[in-house]
């Protein structure tokens, strides 16, 4: 068989170079070899700035999702929220929508991975994560406009090895078995099969129903075959299955305050909730204190995808060819009102499936002009629902009350808002690279990639009874528009887009140990459809008499981007130091605005500039301490932008159709710190008979961000520094060890998303709000044989 190559970063080599004479030399840095570009290169001949974790020191730290994957990675921000998951890259996301595919985007094995629900997927037997920053419209051409990651999973090995591995955390009652049996089967057919199971009590306390959350089940398996077919042909099968359900969420109301009504009797939100509408007691607790008060939330979800890479040696080219089959499906109950109080809830699912093939060949390494090239070829389907259910008396007693009219609170009990949405999408594009080997030390590559998408999209939201058959229209609709902005409606359409995105770089070999490179290059990002707005984009107004704007189309985005960088070679060996400096401009930028009840519009912003220095590097300091570095400053505007949320109780600059929106030019965006970063040290010391004590120490550090995405300035997060530290003791000969994992040993409080508690100042003028909240300070124990 093939033999497979080992990848390892940040570890740095343990052992050490034997100069003539016996005499010890100085340590050096283990190569890294990545496959940004879809070939095998070290890490410092890359073009771009580039972060690699491997799937070792994943294991090791705990990095369980890409979530904990983003300490590690500075400009990287990944968090859940109320009905969605935010992904971001240097500034630029794509906001909560399920109709957006996501501007950072994901590849697992090659294949796409477009939709965001699947970044909350926990991570199984990886080979390294490649984190690539900035857009990636060439190589990786779906919709990367703001970067990408690429997951590669370990391959079979050349012998039979395996690998079992339990962790047990007691104050969050965090369980974790992995078991990986690999090795060949034949002369020609190796086979890996990977298993996880992950169980997690929780650990925010939810008081109103006396449980920890959010309480976790995961399990994935995996098996993959690898088969040399013959000298020119190989292929390798990958099928997995996964399912990671939750119960309850990380989420407390942090901020609660009196209310402007005078009919409130100067009473917060959710003391109105206790004192008028008798909600249990635990909905007063409005601080942040790993305390939360909710009548429960979950999420179900199941991942089925297959994967088929065959490479077949075409000349002295290779001739590529990676099909994916793709599907999951997920259901969720949202209490989202975000209290002890049952206001209302939210229950929503996702379907999707998706079919891709590509079609690549490269050409030998080696010559004056090197290539790749190709054709993708891509099939999606997109099936959302969605409904408030109003089942209690607190909503239209409230509504009673507020607008003086019992008929008008008696008209929204037993009420549901059904919502589907449905989205088909057809892609193809060709690509093209090619690499000009000008002189020995000066080289350049040109980029290009034409893409032809066609949508249809669909979203209709009629009123309904618990039971779901439909209500007349009536009194009914202008009480839902007043407290939801809710309007029935019934829409659909068609969008079709061409895109050409092309990139030019440039690579000068300043010395043996000096890499410098220059890249200009144009990225664009599909239109789509609006799945989640309460109305249709026409003001006229309803069955009640009011005018609801919502949203249903938005255009494509486009980038242009500058990037500069420098990779070198330092100390002989012993040290490494890169940066990169980065200019992008975004032009019509997808954004999805809060409605400031419960509903998201989605548009085009107008425009934003996002620059920065990014710079990482190692050092081997000893032959047994090893230190790893990373920090980016980051630069965010809109410069464009009139139509910005306003935060509650912020003065608008303009209003529309009886809408109000805040002007954002000039502003930053949700999750931009002025500066982030990461410094590690790894310790491995040799004693005994094959005895190794093994130590790292991870310290993460962020400046201040806004968590919420209308840029409350009460919602601000400190900079902090979380230290993260493992210490194992192992056998190398036995293959056993034992160690202790630490993780926010400095037990910081983050919050790492936040926004404006529903219904609380539009309904009560009260101004409030909710956050999603980091795990606190955590030591496992870890044990782990290796045969």
């Amino acid at each position: 068989m093939k033999s497979k190559s080992r990848y390892s970063m940040p570890v740095i080599a343990a052992s050490v170079l034997l100069a003539p004479g016996g005499v010890v030399a100085a340590p050096v840095l283990e190569e890294v070899l990545v496959t940004a570009t879809l070939r095998t290169e070290s890490l410092q001949d890359v073009p771009v700035s580039v972060n690699a974790v491997s799937g070792e020191k994943m294991q090791e730290a705990g990095i369980d999702k890409i979530e904990d994957l983003q300490a590690y990675v500075p400009n990287l921000s990944m968090s859940e929220t109320g009905i969605g998951t935010n992904i971001y890259i240097r500034g630029i996301g794509s906001g909560i929508n399920p109709g957006f595919e996501q501007s950072v985007g994901m590849y697992f094995d090659g294949v796409a991975y477009s939709r965001a629900q699947l970044t909350r997927a926990p991570f199984l037997d990886l080979a390294r994560v490649e984190v690539l920053r900035g857009p990636q419209n060439i190589l990786y051409g779906k919709n990367s406009i703001a970067g990408a990651l690429s997951l590669i999973s370990a391959k079979p090995s050349d012998e039979q090895e395996g690998m079992a591995s339990v962790l047990y955390e007691p104050d969050h009652g965090e369980k974790i078995v992995d078991l990986v049996l690999s090795g060949p089967l034949t002369d020609n057919l190796g086979a890996r099969m990977a298993l996880r199971k992950r169980e997690m009590d929780g650990y925010i306390e939810n008081t109103t129903m006396n449980r920890d959350e959010p309480s976790r089940n995961e399990t994935t398996v995996r098996a993959i075959l690898d088969w040399d077919a013959t000298p020119d042909l190989s292929a390798m099968l990958k099928f997995e299955i996964g399912k990671f359900n939750v119960d309850g969420r990380q989420i407390e109301i942090v901020n609660d305050q009196p209310s402007t009504n005078p009919n409130f009797g100067g009473l917060s939100y959710t003391q109105i909730l206790v004192a008028s509408f008798g909600a249990d007691p635990s909905t007063l607790d409005n601080t942040l204190n790993y305390k939360r008060s909710s009548n429960g939330d979950y999420s179900d979800n199941r991942t089925r995808n297959i994967t088929l890479n065959v490479d077949y040696a075409l000349g002295e080219g290779t001739l590529t060819f990676i099909t994916g089959i793709l599907e999951y499906e997920f259901s969720e109950l949202c209490d989202c009102d975000f209290t002890g109080a049952n206001v209302f809830s939210v229950p929503f699912e996702e379907d999707y499936k998706q079919y891709s093939q590509e079609i690549r060949w490269a050409s030998p390494v080696g010559g004056t002009l090197e290539h790749i090239g190709g054709l993708y070829l891509q099939a999606s389907r997109l099936d959302f629902f969605d409904t408030i259910v109003i089942d209690s008396d607190i909503l239209p007693r409230a509504v009673a009350a507020r607008t003086g009219s019992q008929a008008a609170g008696d008209s929204i009990a037993n009420t549901t808002t059904p919502r589907h949405f449905a989205s088909d999408a057809d892609l193809w594009s060709v690509f093209w690279q090619t690499t000009w080997h000008v002189s020995e030390r000066f080289r350049t590559n040109f980029g290009l990639r034409y893409s032809q998408e066609d949508k249809e999209g669909s979203r209709s939201l009629t009123v309904a009874d618990l039971e779901g058959n439909e209500r007349p229209l009536g009194t009914v609709d202008g009480v839902l528009a007043g407290v939801f902005k809710i309007e029935r409606h019934d829409l659909a359409d068609k969008q079709s887009t061409d895109q050409f995105a092309p990139s030019i770089n440039v690579q000068w070999d300043a010395t043996d140990n000096a890499m410098a490179y220059a890249t200009v290059s144009r990225g664009y990002k599909s239109g789509g459809f609006d799945a989640r707005s309460n109305g249709s984009p026409s003001p006229a107004p309803n069955a009640g008499g009011t005018s609801i704007v919502g949203s249903f189309e938005y255009d494509e985005e486009q980038a242009t981007s500058f990037e500069v960088g420098l990779k070198t070679s330092l100390l002989d060996g012993r040290a490494e130091l890169n940066v990169a400096a980065f200019l992008t401009e975004y032009d019509d930028l997808q954004v999805s605005i809060f409605d400031g009840t419960l509903g998201f519009n989605v548009g085009n912003a107008g425009a934003a500039e996002t620059m920065g220095l990014e710079f990482d590097g190692r050092l081997a300091i000893t032959e047994e301490l090893s230190m790893t570095a990373a920090l980016a400053f980051l630069d965010f505007e809109f410069t464009e932008f009139e139509n910005g949320q306003c935060y509650q109780g912020q003065t608008p600059t303009r209003t529309v159709n009886g809408v109000n929106f805040c002007d954002y030019e000039g502003k930053s965006n949700q999750y931009v710190a002025d500066y982030s970063g990461n410094v590690a040290f790894n310790y491995v010391s040799s004693f005994g008979d094959g005895m190794e004590f093994r130590a790292a120490t991870d310290f993460v550090f962020t400046d201040s961000y806004n968590s919420s995405q209308n840029l409350d300035p009460s919602q601000e997060q400190d900079g902090y520094v979380k230290v993260n530290m493992r210490l194992g003791l192992a056998d190398v000969k036995d293959g056993w060890e034992v160690a202790l994992v630490g993780k926010n040993l400095t037990d910081e409080e983050v919050v790492s998303y936040s926004n404006d508690t529903p219904l609380a100042n539009s309904s009560f003028q009260s101004i409030g709000h909710y956050a999603f909240v980091e795990r606190p300070r955590s030591v496992a124990l870890q044990m782990s044989v290796r045969w």
